[in-house]
């Protein structure tokens, strides 16, 4: 363990993540002294930075080319020199970085001070004492009703992830004696992630039931609000999709929405085969409605078919009415292409469609930010003046670069990109009842590779180093993996076809929440201190290297 390397790796992040560009280091007397000592003046000029100031300094002159980089200990008096500095800004724009955790109402000052939008960046939000407390909490009573002592990986790109990975071994550690141990064991692999490192696979509709549910609907604890569904009967108002206790949402939460409709179809049928009357034609999901509503025998012999006719039905609603068959192939082609020209021609024209709701116009803005936030091509800034036309809330429209700051390419561990997805992505539609048209979406999860080349011991030590001396040499065969800052339902659909197609490997997926595309926003607003009316610097976003 080499404590001058990792110092002088996070300054040289700092410095990269501000991009090209002359630059000065904006210090206090502490950070000077830790600079110095991992650099040398002429290492650090070749990284453009060609002038170093103190943060308390008077004479300071105005060099408006120049990028400022901020290195500070979050005490009092350097927030106050900070604040003063924001207030007459002598530099074009600053990146700010403290050496440790920066209280909330410290971060809010800042940012009041920053009248003349100066600041890029600040880094130095970290966990709030209670959900890291509740975070370790929940993985290590996970561990301790399995009686599993794991060796620990985490996502050296996150700060969050390590202090995780720390804590949750402090705890472990105590209770050692409560583990249930067997020589012969491959011991457990708890793997800890963040969010952060892909944005992408939140923003995307996903088309399996469990999670189209979950991104229109809203799923709370197995629980659907269902009460502004137009024409809904008071016992539908609620209702409630377990795995547990409802064996037709057991055998579909992972199948396509076009083959859950099929399902549905095919189990009326037969039961209309029963029928003196002759067997009505099932077409659409129009004729399904129509059918349980003409049946009040059948509903209630079947609450479970009618519930399920009543969420499939709202689904195919939603979709028809937000368009949401060609916004997903415009997502898909954002997600897994290359190809910039073509992905801003259909960006645009789905922003000139009146159908497309605010969020999914929003989304689609986003998803072309992550994906070309760099490219020399770039139309961003035209698409944020399409969507002001659009009469977007501004709120919406700051959650943009809200989301390039939360999980843009210089605080991304991975890359999202594969090249190899542009060859490899075709489009592929199923199509199940008459009248809705299913995609099955290309998109894999970050978190997929990363598994794969876990299980298969490719996964790079200097991304993902163990917590500790120790390392597994034998194939895992138990992994639990948590991801700060929420996973989602196409994580757990990739972790559902690891479990199928990978035998004598389990893994075990979990997180912070499980996040829909507005929850997700509203994560990545808290985390980047923009939360409206929030307290800002809510702090999930830890500090990067």
């Amino acid at each position: 363990m080499n404590v001058t390397l990792a110092v002088k790796q996070y300054v040289s992040k700092m410095i990269e993540s501000s991009g090209p560009g002359m630059k000065v280091l904006l210090m206090d007397k502490e950070t000077t002294s830790i600079v110095s000592v991992v650099y040398t003046q002429s290492e650090i000029l070749q990284k453009e930075v060609y002038l170093f100031e103190r943060i308390d300094s008077q004479n300071r002159e105005n060099m408006k080319h120049l990028k400022a980089i901020c290195f500070l200990r979050p005490t009092k008096e350097n927030v106050e020199h900070l604040i003063q500095e924001l207030r007459r800004p002598k530099y074009s724009v600053y990146f700010i970085y403290f050496s440790n955790v920066i209280s909330k109402s410290e971060i809010k000052a800042l940012a009041e001070a920053d009248e003349q939008e100066v600041v890029a960046e600040v880094q130095g939000r970290s966990w709030e004492p209670s959900m890291l407390s509740r975070c370790t909490q929940g993985l290590t009573s996970v561990l301790l009703a399995l009686k599993k002592c794991p060796m620990i990986r985490y996502q050296l790109s996150s700060d969050m992830a390590k202090r995780l990975a720390e804590s949750v071994k402090q705890i472990i550690t105590k209770e050692y004696e409560l583990f249930d141990f067997r020589k012969t064991e491959v011991p457990p692999l708890l793997l800890i992630l963040d969010r952060s490192d892909d944005a992408i696979t939140p923003l995307l509709n996903q088309w399996t039931y469990q999670a189209m549910v979950h991104e229109l609907l809203g799923l709370n604890n197995n629980r659907i609000d269902l009460s502004r569904v137009p024409g809904i009967s008071k016992d539908l108002r609620e209702v409630v999709l377990s795995a547990e206790n409802d064996e037709f949402y057991a055998n579909n939460l992972y199948l396509n929405f076009g083959e859950i409709g099929t399902n549905i179809k095919n189990l009326m049928e037969d039961f209309q085969k029963k029928k003196p009357k002759g067997q009505q034609k099932l077409e659409s999901i129009a004729d399904m409605k129509a059918f349980v509503d003409n049946y009040p025998q059948f509903k209630k012999m079947s609450g479970t078919v009618s519930k399920h006719v009543t969420v499939v039905g709202e689904l195919s609603r939603l979709v028809s009415e937000r368009q949401l068959m060609e916004v997903s192939e415009v997502e898909q082609e954002l997600a897994c292409q290359n190809d910039q020209s073509s992905a801003q021609q259909s960006v645009r024209r789905l922003l000139q469609n009146p159908r497309v709701s605010e969020l999914d116009a929003v989304r689609l803005v986003m998803l072309y930010a992550l994906r070309y936030e760099r490219h020399s091509s770039s139309v961003l800034p035209a698409l944020m003046d399409e969507l002001g036309r659009r009469g977007v809330s501004e709120r919406h429209r700051r959650m943009v670069h809200s989301l390039v700051e939360y999980g843009g390419k210089r605080v991304r561990g991975s890359d999202l990109i594969t090249p190899t997805d542009a060859v490899a992505i075709t489009k592929q539609f199923f199509k199940g009842l008459k009248g809705v048209e299913n995609v099955y979406t290309q998109h894999q999860p970050l978190l997929h590779d990363t598994l794969d080349q876990l299980i298969k011991g490719r996964l790079k030590d200097s991304q993902f180093p163990y917590l500790g001396a120790s390392s597994l040499r034998d194939r895992p065969q138990d992994i639990i993996v948590f991801v700060i800052g929420g996973a989602t339902y196409e994580e757990a659909l990739s972790v559902y076809n690891l479990n199928r197609s990978m035998p004598g490997v389990r893994i075990v997926l979990g997180g912070s929440s499980i996040h829909n595309t507005r929850s997700f926003l509203e994560e990545v607003m808290l985390a980047t201190g923009h939360n409206g009316d929030r307290t800002q610097g809510g702090g999930r976003h830890g500090n990067r290297r």
